[in-house]
């Protein structure tokens, strides 16, 4: 059984309409087993109108850089593990019945192309660069992701964290808005974690603000939870 947790008093209406769903399936996560992706997509299939998967593959380049990979390796396996991640979800997406699977995937290469998306991460890059209170939150969030990719006893330098936070401002897009990036009128963001630069950004702490009808919920198994 999976237990939703909203993250605010206002995620949870996104949650409570059944319009739409996006997923967050992190590509170097071993917690995405296929097992674990195929309870995500029976839950999203059975509670939801539509759902999504998101998949920040071409965004993991930037994390694996930062972590000393050449830009060519880190491309490499940056592709690799995306695709390794895509046929897990298509094959949970399969035994759900979804006879397209790849309409319900946003990964880069969907991404690419779409118009809502490509502005919001625009307006991302603009807000880091410009903004120094929301530039600072968003480097914080990269080094709580940095932080547990690096060996013991070592921290992000700030070079790293440069380099990283251009995987989490390829995320920002989802949180801000997937109803205009997905074509739906109300969605709630799920992943298995709570962030602490995401309690800010639902809470309406920080200058950039999610669409109204934009929520999101902590997703996890109720033996996770316990």
């Amino acid at each position: 059984m999976l237990l939703t947790t909203p993250l605010t008093e206002h995620c949870a209406a996104p949650l409570r309409s059944g319009r739409h769903v996006c997923i967050g399936v992190s590509p170097f996560n071993s917690y995405f087993t296929p097992e674990r992706i195929a309870a995500l997509a029976h839950w999203a299939s059975r509670e939801f109108e539509r759902f999504h998967f998101f998949v920040p593959d071409r965004a993991a380049v930037h994390t694996l850089e930062a972590l000393g990979y050449e830009p060519a390796r880190a491309r490499r396996k940056a592709s690799r593990q995306g695709q390794y991640v895509l046929n897990k979800i298509c094959r949970a997406l399969r035994d759900v019945g979804v006879n397209d699977p790849c309409e319900h995937v946003l990964d880069g290469a969907a991404l690419a192309y779409n118009a809502h998306y490509q502005g919001l991460l625009r307006d991302a890059h603009d807000r880091f660069a410009t903004d120094e209170k929301f530039g600072a939150h968003c480097l914080d969030a990269t080094h709580w992701v940095l932080d547990r990719r690096l060996p013991p006893g070592r921290t992000p330098t700030d070079a790293q964290l440069r380099c990283a936070v251009l995987y989490f401002l390829a995320e920002l897009p989802m949180f801000i808005d997937t109803p205009a990036i997905a074509g739906v009128d109300s969605s709630v963001f799920a992943y298995h974690q709570r962030v602490a630069f995401l309690e800010r950004l639902y809470a309406r702490e920080l200058t950039w603000q999610p669409h109204p009808g934009q929520g999101f919920v902590v997703l996890c198994a109720e033996d996770e939870a316990a």
